[in-house]
């Protein structure tokens, strides 16, 4: 017996539908055989015993990131306010100015004309508070 070439390409054909319905079929047994087991109760176990060595790296890899945030943000705080008192001169002005009330008063106009008031501190501001509650000095304020 002789196939010719229309019976191959007919049963290549056939088979290859056939083939194609069979593994979707078992697909999709497949698929609901898993779906029916996850929503079981004992997936939920197995589920959490793989996880939990994943969970535990991310826990750890969050305390050592929380821990190098704070080093470093409380760091930088600490370098921002030495160059914020070494850019204004506060430090420098106050230990000069400390034996001499009439150069620390110059001092002090001279900064608040330069707009630098902001960095004086809380006493120059609470004096400023006081200075306009008096009333207003014809002029005088900047």
């Amino acid at each position: 017996m002789e196939i010719t070439a229309l019976e191959l390409i007919g049963l290549a054909v056939f088979w290859s539908v056939f083939y194609f319905f069979l593994s979707h079929y078992i697909a999709s047994l497949s698929r609901d055989a898993w779906v029916e087991y996850i929503r079981g109760p004992e997936s939920d176990e197995m589920l959490l015993e793989a996880l939990d060595p994943i969970v535990n790296e991310i826990d750890d890899r969050m305390h050592e990131k929380l821990e190098a945030f704070q080093s470093s943000f409380f760091g930088s705080l600490g370098a921002a306010s030495k160059k914020m008192d070494q850019a204004t001169g506060q430090a420098t002005i106050k230990a000069v100015t400390r034996d001499n009330p009439i150069l620390g008063f110059v001092a002090e106009y001279l900064m608040k004309r330069g707009g630098l008031d902001q960095f004086m501190g809380q006493n120059s501001l609470s004096n400023d508070s006081e200075n306009q509650k008096e009333g207003p000095r014809l002029g005088l304020n900047k």
